[in-house]
C-alpha cells in the first residue's frame, strides 16, 4: 500500500520564457514566433545546402521499414500471445488506413526538422467498410473498430498561442488561419500529438535543426546579395551622371528638381538586360562644354578577398551544424573515403534518433489512446519500430564473420544466416530440414566447414557433408622432382619398397663381405 505522507505536489517550475501562451525562449528576436518561422521557411526552401540535407533526412526515414511488433513479456519463452499479436495487427493496419498513406504522414512529421516542432490533429473514424461515402466511416476494413482517419498536421505559420496548465504542462494549441475563415480555434492535446526535436524546459516548439545554421545562412546570403551586384556592377559598369552645380543647390527650381530626379532615376536603374538603353539630352552651355554626361565606370583588377573560399567555408559550417558535411566531400576534390565513412557513420546515429523520437511519441501518446477507444488492454501495449538506420558495409561484416567463424568464436546457424540475409537483402532461407535433407552441423563442423576452401565450403554447407581432412596439411601433397609425393602410412605398417635405379650409396651400403642374405633376400650358396 502507497504511504498517505508522500508529497505529490509539484513545486518548481521549468524556467521556460513565457507569457500568456507566447514563448519567448530564443533571445534571437529574428527566430522568435512567426517571424523565426518565415526565417526557417526560407533557409529550407532557398538554400542548396540546407535543401539536401533536409532531403537526405526525409528520404532516409521514409524509406525504412516500419512495422507493429506485439507486446513482449519477458517472463514468457520469448512467444508473444495470439491476443497481443492481433492488437499489432490491428494496429499496424489503421497505420495503413489512413486517407494519407504512411510515407506523406512521415513527410509531414518532418517538418519539426525545420521549425523544431510539428502539431498533428488526430481525426478518427469508424471502420465501417471500403465503400462508404461519408469519410468519417469509410475504410478497408470492416470490423466496425475505431481507427484513425489522419493525423491532420497544423502549420506552424498558423499557431497562435500554446495553452498551459498551472504547472507549466502543455494543454494544447489555439491555431489562427486567416485562410480559413474558422477565425481562433483551440485543439487540445488528448485529441492531438506533438513531435519535438528535443523537449528541453517542455518548450512545445522544441529546437529547429538549422538553428547553429543560422549564422554562417544569413552571412553566405548576405555575400551572395553583393556578390550578384558587384558582378552586375562589373558587367554594366559603374553609372555617374554630371549635372551642373545649380541644379544641386538648395536654391534649385522646381524645374530643376525634376529634372535631377529622372537623372537619378536613370542612373539608379541601369541594368543589363534585353531592355537596356538610355535617352540622355545634348545640351551644351554658352562655350560649348557639356551640361548633362552620363558615364560608365569600370572597376580593374582582382579583389583582395576569394569569394569562392569564404562561401564554401560557409557552406561546411552549415552543413557541420547538423553532421552532414560528408555532402561536400569530392566538391573541392579532396576528401578520403574512409572519412566520409566515418563522418556518415555520425550522421546515420544522428538520423536514428529523430527515428526514434518519432516512434516513441507515437508509442507513449497515439497507440494507447487508440486502444482505450476500442476497449483493448492498454496494460499490454503493441510498439512501433523500424528497421536499420545505419550504412552496412557488407564486405567488413562479411570477413568480421569468417574470421571470428574460423577463431572458433562464432559458428554458423540459422538465426546468423538470416540476419545475414536481412543485411543483404537477400531473400530468406529454407531452414526446413524435411524439405532440405540437410541434417544440422555441430559447432566442431561448423568450425571445420569454415576453414575450407571457399568452392568445397559452400557444397558442405548445402548438403551438410563434411569432408575428411586432407593426408597432408594445407591439403596438397608436396611435389619432388616434378612428380608428388604419396601420403605416409599410418603408424604400425611396413614402409613401402623404394622402386627405380638406387643411388650409389646405397648400392655400396648393400654390399657384405659376411655372407649375410642380401635386399633380395636370396640365401648364401
Amino acid at each position: 500500500m502507497a504511504d498517505p505522507k508522500v508529497d505529490l505536489q509539484e513545486l518548481g517550475t521549468s524556467g521556460l520564457k513565457r507569457t500568456t501562451g507566447f514563448v519567448y525562449d530564443e533571445f534571437l528576436t529574428r527566430l522568435r514566433g512567426i517571424q523565426g518561422i518565415r526565417t526557417y521557411r526560407e533557409m529550407s526552401d532557398n538554400d542548396p545546402v540546407i535543401g539536401a540535407i533536409l532531403f537526405a533526412i526525409e528520404k532516409v526515414i521514409t524509406r525504412l521499414e516500419w512495422r507493429v511488433d506485439p507486446y513482449r513479456d519477458e517472463t514468457s519463452d520469448g512467444e508473444s500471445d495470439k491476443k497481443d499479436v492481433e492488437t499489432a495487427n490491428f494496429v499496424e493496419s489503421c497505420l495503413n488506413d489512413m486517407s494519407d498513406s504512411w510515407d506523406s504522414t512521415l513527410s509531414q512529421i518532418l517538418s519539426m526538422c525545420v521549425y523544431g516542432w510539428s502539431f498533428h490533429e488526430i481525426v478518427y473514424k469508424k471502420r465501417v467498410g471500403p465503400d462508404q461515402t461519408d469519410p468519417s466511416k469509410r475504410s478497408k476494413y470492416a470490423d466496425g473498430l475505431v481507427g484513425w482517419r489522419k493525423w491532420a498536421i497544423r502549420g506552424q505559420e498558423t499557431l497562435y498561442l500554446w495553452t498551459f496548465d498551472e504547472d507549466g504542462g502543455i494543454q494544447g494549441m489555439q491555431q489562427v488561419d486567416p485562410y480559413s475563415g474558422h477565425g481562433r480555434v483551440e485543439i487540445p492535446i488528448e485529441k492531438a500529438i506533438l513531435f519535438r526535436t528535443t523537449a528541453q524546459k517542455n518548450n512545445p516548439e522544441g529546437r529547429s535543426l538549422l538553428r547553429n545554421a543560422f549564422r554562417p545562412w544569413w552571412f553566405k546570403r548576405r555575400i551572395e546579395e553583393i556578390e550578384a551586384i558587384g558582378i552586375e556592377r562589373d558587367l554594366a559598369g559603374l553609372p555617374v551622371a554630371m549635372v551642373p552645380p545649380e541644379f544641386l543647390s538648395a536654391t534649385a527650381t522646381v524645374e530643376q528638381r525634376n529634372v535631377l530626379e529622372s537623372i537619378k532615376q536613370i542612373v539608379t536603374s541601369i541594368k543589363r538586360n534585353e531592355n537596356e538603353g538610355i535617352v540622355f539630352p545634348m545640351y551644351y552651355d554658352e562655350s560649348g562644354q557639356k551640361m548633362f554626361d552620363l558615364l560608365l565606370l569600370s572597376s580593374g583588377g582582382t579583389r583582395q578577398f576569394d569569394i569562392d573560399k569564404t562561401l564554401t567555408r560557409l557552406d561546411q559550417r552549415i552543413a557541420m551544424s547538423v553532421l552532414s558535411d560528408f555532402i561536400l566531400l569530392g566538391q573541392d576534390r579532396v576528401g578520403s573515403f574512409a572519412l566520409g565513412v566515418t563522418k556518415m557513420d555520425l550522421w546515420s546515429m544522428a538520423v536514428d534518433s529523430i527515428a526514434k523520437t518519432i516512434a516513441d511519441t507515437i508509442n507513449t501518446h497515439a497507440i494507447p489512446r487508440l486502444l482505450r477507444l476500442n476497449g483493448m488492454d492498454m496494460t499490454r501495449p503493441p510498439t512501433l519500430v523500424y528497421s536499420e538506420v545505419a550504412h552496412v558495409d557488407l564486405a567488413e561484416i562479411g570477413s568480421f564473420v569468417s574470421q571470428m567463424a574460423q577463431a572458433g568464436i562464432i559458428a554458423p546457424d540459422p538465426d546468423l544466416e538470416d540476419h545475414l540475409r536481412d543485411l543483404a537483402g537477400l531473400p530468406p532461407a529454407n531452414h526446413n530440414i524435411e524439405d532440405t535433407g540437410v541434417d544440422v552441423m555441430s559447432a566442431e563442423d561448423a568450425k571445420a566447414v569454415m576453414a575450407l576452401p571457399p568452392q568445397q565450403r559452400l557444397m558442405a554447407q548445402r548438403t551438410g557433408v563434411v569432408p575428411d581432412p586432407p593426408a597432408f596439411p594445407g591439403g596438397n601433397p608436396p611435389f619432388n622432382g616434378g612428380k608428388p609425393q604419396t601420403a605416409p602410412p599410418p603408424d604400425g605398417e611396413p614402409q613401402p619398397k623404394k622402386r627405380g635405379r638406387p643411388k650409389k650409396s646405397d648400392v655400396t651400403q648393400g654390399q657384405d663381405t659376411s655372407g649375410e642374405s642380401d635386399d633380395t633376400g636370396a640365401s648364401e650358396e
